[in-house]
């Protein structure tokens, strides 16, 4: 039987140890997801370390951060809130979807509310056209989102 992945070296990271195998892109998405699940980004210092464990340059580590959506290098809300730019959504009325949520919180796209709250951003495709229009409230999938749910989603949240 093959080995998942050939083991290059183990380290040490925060008291867990850290298996490193030749397949680095596994391994980088593992690490970076790992980063933001503790600080709810990917710090530069972050950035470094993981470049640093896998013996890559640290632009490529920064590249993936700021190509995938997912990932933030930049402090974000508590709960994000991330609305499908495709077109089926816009067609079933997410702008307007976008104008609640940020009339509700006081808030544009893209920016946090003052108490580190709520983080609204557009996303890519989250394969939820057949409910448009659809969003996506930290791993949470909504779709059929319309004025009243966002003001019973934005409820909720406050309450936990």
């Amino acid at each position: 039987m093959q080995p998942i992945c050939s083991v290059e070296k183990i380290i040490e990271k925060d008291g867990k140890k850290i298996v490193v195998c030749d397949d680095t892109r596994s391994q980088l998405f593992k690490l970076l997801q790992e980063a933001q699940d503790k600080n709810g980004y990917i710090s530069d210092k972050d950035m470094q370390e993981i470049a640093d464990i896998l013996d890559i340059h640290p632009v490529e580590v920064y590249s993936v951060v700021t190509f995938y959506s997912f990932f933030t290098d930049k402090k974000k809300g508590q709960h994000i809130i991330r609305i499908s730019n495709c077109m089926p959504n816009e067609m079933a009325g997410s702008k307007e979807i976008i104008k609640v949520f940020e009339d509700e919180l006081k808030i544009k796209l893209g920016e946090t509310t003052k108490d580190g709250l709520f983080t609204i951003e557009m996303t890519g495709c989250i394969g939820m056209c057949d409910q448009a229009p659809a969003i996506m409230v930290d791993d949470k999938l909504i779709g059929n989102v319309d004025t009243e749910k966002v003001k019973k989603i934005i409820s909720g949240l406050k309450q936990k």
